[in-house]
């Protein structure tokens, strides 16, 4: 029971409320019962600490608690402080909003749907809590819908030279240059986005200024519509198709609208002289009009043509369009600064060619060759009479040419760059956004008056530096929009970027990938770099990925319409993984080689098309002027290793037949040969582009041709080279068969001259053994010689050649102890008699060291090995390998006998 009260006085403490006399003595007081905030945050962490000290030192989950819960007073106890907790959490859950169910047991049934429910109404009430202490510290965390505050400028600062002043912007913060959920201004266009995989056809309908009239094509709006739009129409023949249908206009849908008037544009003299530059003014004192509607753009047109120069510039957005969108158009004059929303008038913005092709009016850009094309490809607008600032500062040598260099040179004025990649989408336009481009245009015309007389200057009063920047301001102008045109081997010319050694399965993933991207990018109107960057790309195709996961960990951040089409990435990747596994080398030559050549030792088979003649109908043989053109291999190989460079006239003097491939679909059967316009030899490029360099390696088509009967023909040239290769053939083998022959010849010569050689020693050595002596010999004629010196006359018997002597014992210890025996005449020769065995004494050959046996015997001693044998020196010297049939006091062997002298 006592456990019982501590428990409950630890669960419920007893909160002492401040004295009265602190809270009488303060009338304004922060709360009731509290003076100020100190003292209720003083309090307030007093009840958190006791209350956590409390909860503590409940009984821990386990034995202990399940002892206190076996007393039914503590478990009602727990019910009701239970009841009551849930209680004021479900108060205070529904006072902020949240789901308040938390005591009701049919909506939640587990212990961790309540701790989630829990956690979610914590995170709103402390959301809520640091929204106040914000809006107390007077933070306002309202946000802008389109551009929130970003992070803070880094602070470059490497040694004081480098360190910026005081007044630098480092402080300043930097707005995001990216905005989300933006609306596509595509969706808005009164003409759909053209995305195909054609050509580009020039927009305009309308050529004002024309010294040339435009062509009918143009103006006949019933022929544009002619043009195939859909994106299912072959990339190779699209553009060749439309040709096809509209063969009076090939000429004009290719062509620069303005190039008449271009190449006979002359710079009036009043620009080719010096004048004095003329002050820009202030930025806030000049007048900054933004114009969105086609009211404000005809006053803008009808101001434009009353002055005689203005500067130009242009904002383009790429990263979520596959062409690209000019978002805005900057326009400034002497006096006032102009701010065009293209995106908003993009159909009405031709009006501006009036003043835009006027050669009265100098129009200023800088760094115009993007902005050529961007004009040409969205609104429809081209420029006559330009002055490129950034071409006259290469031309004066400066150390560099952007636009920042020059104003900070010129006018004095510290550019800011920060919006230079923004997304110039956003609407409506954000106020430093506004500024920035602005700025672009404005000091324009002051930097232009400088720059011509700074050309006059440097070539010492002369027009003729000048005169080069004004021509190649005219040659930026000509320049073609011309779109990406798709094709079978664009992936090469990234691949050759990347420097990377694929073999054919990679190298299969990358081409499939390439052209996945290239054709959901055209369809969902988004940059390749939006839909698979390049280098998660490159990823992929290296990785190879076994499973969908796996393309999704080569790609971080994961792009939206990868996520969305990993399954049809993944299937391609599969597709690459059956290809066999080959190395694979990409040729970097910069021509393309349409077909692979033959020269030297070229081979006869179904495939090989440069064989057969020309009535067959299938190839045509052209020219070597023809050929010449085209770089041509020695080996038609796909993997080969690196081939020595030949020249090109060494190649034609071989003896073989090279064969060009020549594309005859789309031939005119008409007799005489036609002079070919511009488009229709850059279509017939574009069609002979989409040819396999590798075709004669495929399977050979059903439907084609071959001359199987030119291997047959004597006069032809198939049948010399197979009879060249049989005579060949023959020649070497019968030179091989005499070479064995020789050789075998030749070994057996050897092996008989090495058997006559032994032989011949042999004899030799048997020859020069025939007056040699033996030893035996030799020493018994010593003898005989020593006795007759000694004039002994004995009788002895030389042995013959290869008779064996006995070899005499060596005389023991025994023998030398023995009585000599006297001498006594040799016995009588008298009849054999054998000799007795039964007078032998055996017990001689006890002693001898014979090997023990192995099996038991009972009459012979136990063996000890423990032992110790007794010394050798001791042991009788007995015969063990003495003759049984002599004794040692009888027998004669070992002594010298007296035998009578000669």
């Amino acid at each position: 029971m006592m456990k019982k009260k501590e428990s409950r006085s630890k669960v419920s403490p007893q909160v002492v409320p401040p004295d009265d006399d602190d809270t009488s003595e303060e009338t304004d007081a922060f709360c009731p019962g509290f003076k100020d905030v100190d003292a209720f945050v003083k309090y307030g962490l007093g009840t958190v600490l006791s209350a956590t000290k409390a909860s503590a030192a409940l009984p821990q989950p386990g034995d202990d608690f399940d002892l206190y819960r076996s007393f039914p007073a503590f478990r009602e106890f727990c019910e009701t402080q239970g009841d009551r907790l849930l209680h004021c959490m479900g108060s205070i859950m529904q006072h902020h909003g949240c789901r308040s169910h938390i005591r009701d047991t049919n909506k939640l049934t587990g212990l961790e749907d309540k701790f989630d429910l829990m956690v979610d109404s914590n995170d709103v009430i402390l959301e809520k809590v640091g929204i106040l202490l914000d809006e107390a510290d007077g933070v306002n965390r309202s946000q802008k819908p389109v551009m929130p505050v970003g992070y803070q400028a880094p602070k470059i600062v490497v040694s004081s030279w480098n360190r910026k002043g005081s007044d630098s912007r480092g402080t300043e913060t930097i707005r995001l240059l990216q905005a989300k959920n933006i609306s596509r201004p595509q969706m808005k266009f009164k003409d759909t986005v053209d995305n195909s995989n054609i050509p580009f056809v020039p927009k305009i309908f309308i050529k004002p200024n024309a010294t040339k009239p435009l062509p009918s094509y143009f103006t006949n709006k019933q022929i544009r519509k002619e043009r195939p739009e859909d994106l299912d129409v072959p990339a190779a023949l699209a553009d060749f198709i439309h040709q096809q249908r509209t063969q009076e206009h090939v000429e004009d849908m290719f062509a620069h609208p303005y190039q008449h008037e271009l190449d006979h544009l002359e710079v009036p003299e009043r620009l080719l002289s010096k004048s004095e530059p003329q002050m820009f003014r202030p930025l806030a004192d000049t007048k900054c009009s933004f114009i969105n509607t086609l009211e404000d753009l005809v006053l803008l047109n009808e101001t434009l043509c009353k002055v005689s120069e203005f500067a130009v510039d242009l904002e383009h957005h790429s990263y979520r369009s596959f062409l690209g969108l000019t978002c805005l158009m900057q326009v400034s004059t002497r006096e006032e600064d102009y701010i065009i929303d293209t995106l908003e008038l993009r159909s009405q913005l031709y009006l501006l060619n009036e003043v835009f092709t006027d050669p009265a009016i100098v129009k200023v850009f800088h760094g115009a060759d993007s902005d050529i094309e961007w004009l040409q490809k969205d609104l429809g607008l081209y420029v006559v009479n330009m002055f490129d600032t950034h071409q006259a500062s290469r031309a004066l040598n400066h150390a560099r040419h952007s636009l920042e260099h020059l104003l900070k040179l010129l006018c004095g004025v510290e550019s800011d760059k920060r919006f230079q990649l923004a997304d110039w989408r956003i609407r409506p336009l954000p106020e430093e956004m506004f500024v920035y481009a602005r700025a672009d245009t404005h000091y324009l015309l002051y930097m232009y008056d400088c720059l011509r007389g700074e050309l006059l200057d440097f070539n010492n009063g002369q027009p003729g530096l000048l005169e080069s920047v004004w021509n190649r301001s005219r040659d930026i102008s000509l320049k073609k929009y011309s779109k990406p045109i798709f094709t079978e081997e664009s992936y090469l010319h990234l691949l050759r970027k990347q420097k990377r050694a694929f073999n054919t399965q990679q190298l299969a993933a990358f081409r499939l990938l390439f052209a996945w991207r290239d054709k959901l990018g055209r369809q969902e109107d988004e940059s390749t770099g939006y839909v698979l960057p390049n280098h998660m790309m490159i990823k992929v195709a290296e990785q190879l990925p076994k499973e969908p996961q796996g393309i999704i960990a080569c790609c971080s951040p994961v792009p939206p319409l990868v996520r969305q089409q990993v399954n049809e990435l993944h299937v391609m990747v599969q597709q690459a993984r059956e290809m066999p596994l080959l190395k694979a080398e990409i040729d970097v030559q910069k021509k393309k080689v349409l077909t692979p050549k033959k020269v030297e030792g070229t081979l006869f088979g179904p495939h090989d098309t440069s064989r057969t003649s020309e009535g067959d109908g299938s190839v045509f043989l052209p020219d070597a002027s023809e050929c010449s053109e085209l770089p041509v291999k020695k080996q038609g190989a796909l993997f080969s290793e690196e081939e020595p460079e030949t020249d090109t006239e060494e190649i034609w003097e071989t003896s073989g037949l090279v064969a060009c491939a020549k594309l005859t679909l789309f031939q005119d059967t008409t007799t005489g040969k036609a002079v070919l316009s511009v488009a229709q030899q850059k279509a017939g490029r574009i069609v002979e582009s989409f040819q396999n360099p590798f075709r004669m390696y495929l399977p050979c088509p059903v439907d084609v041709h071959f001359n199987q009967k030119a291997k047959l023909d004597p006069s032809s040239k198939v049948y010399e080279i197979s009879q060249r290769w049989k005579l060949q053939s023959v020649e070497q083998q019968q030179k091989e068969m005499e070479a064995k022959k020789a050789a075998r010849e030749k070994s057996k010569e050897q092996a008989k001259k090495a058997a006559a050689a032994r032989k011949k020693a042999k004899l030799n050595y048997q020859e020069s053994l025939k007056d040699v002596s033996t030893v035996r010999q030799q020493v018994a004629e010593a003898l005989i010689k020593k006795e007759d010196v000694e004039g002994k006359k004995r009788v002895r018997v030389a042995s013959e050649a290869g008779e064996s002597t006995p070899r005499p014992k060596k005389k023991t210890k025994a023998n030398q102890k023995a009585p000599e025996v006297p001498e006594a005449s040799p016995p009588p020769q008298a009849d054999f008699k054998p000799f007795d065995y039964s007078r032998s004494n055996l017990k001689v050959f006890a002693g001898a060291n014979s090997r023990r046996a192995m099996h038991f015997d009972p009459n012979k001693p136990f063996f000890d090995p423990t032992k110790k044998k007794k010394p050798r020196g001791n042991k009788p010297n007995l015969a063990g390998n003495r003759s049984m049939s002599y004794m040692p006091e009888k027998s004669d062997r070992g002594f010298r006998h007296n035998w009578p002298k000669r």
